[in-house]
């Protein structure tokens, strides 16, 4: 679920704790997360809802003005969901990846980034993608992944796998290496 960043601001504070949002099947389920620029947003509670039975209070809970929610709504098909939601705190790869891993975390790292290439069908992959972000930080993913013959796609779905571990880190425009990436790219290299 997308969220304007100035609504993302208000969840933090708490001003803002209710969605809506128009879909043809639940995309959240109530005890669900999802991270965003600001941390995380937890899904407290996700159940269909009459646009007929929605109120000004319901309007200002989620950052806007009832006229203005029902024109939202309008523009998609689909069941009416109000999401509940609540602020979850920062985002845990943030203060992973700034974090140095030592000798056994290293380690560890290594073993998951070799299963990854093993188990992937076109072969060893995370050493050459950490090299690329290393040496091209701040670069469209869709160059970077042209430039070695793949779709921008499922080149991001990798980098997000690396970024799960707090290997790499986005930036407006493609990516760089975390502290923590550097220092596993150090450990593949030796």
């Amino acid at each position: 679920m997308l969220f304007p960043n100035a609504d993302l601001e208000r969840i933090r504070t708490g001003e803002v704790d209710l969605a809506f949002r128009r879909w043809k099947r639940p995309m959240h389920v109530a005890g669900g997360r999802q991270r965003t620029r600001m941390g995380v947003v937890e899904f407290v509670s996700v159940a269909p809802v009459s646009p007929d039975s929605l109120t000004e209070d319901d309007a200002r809970r989620a950052g806007t003005t009832l006229p203005d929610l029902l024109a939202f709504l309008a523009r998609k098909d689909g069941e009416v969901y109000r999401i509940e939601m609540r602020y979850g705190g920062d985002d845990e790869r943030v203060a992973l990846r700034t974090k140095r891993p030592g000798k056994k975390e290293t380690d560890a790292l290594l073993a998951k980034l070799a299963d990854m290439d093993r188990r992937s069908r076109r072969g060893p992959w995370t050493r050459e993608h950490l090299e690329l972000i290393e040496a091209r930080p701040g670069e469209l993913a869709e160059t970077i992944a042209a430039s070695i013959g793949r779709e921008k796609k499922p080149f991001k779905a990798d980098i997000r796998r690396l970024k799960e571990l707090g290997l790499t880190e986005s930036l407006p425009v493609g990516y760089r290496l975390s502290p923590r990436g550097r220092a596993v790219l150090r450990a593949l290299r030796s």
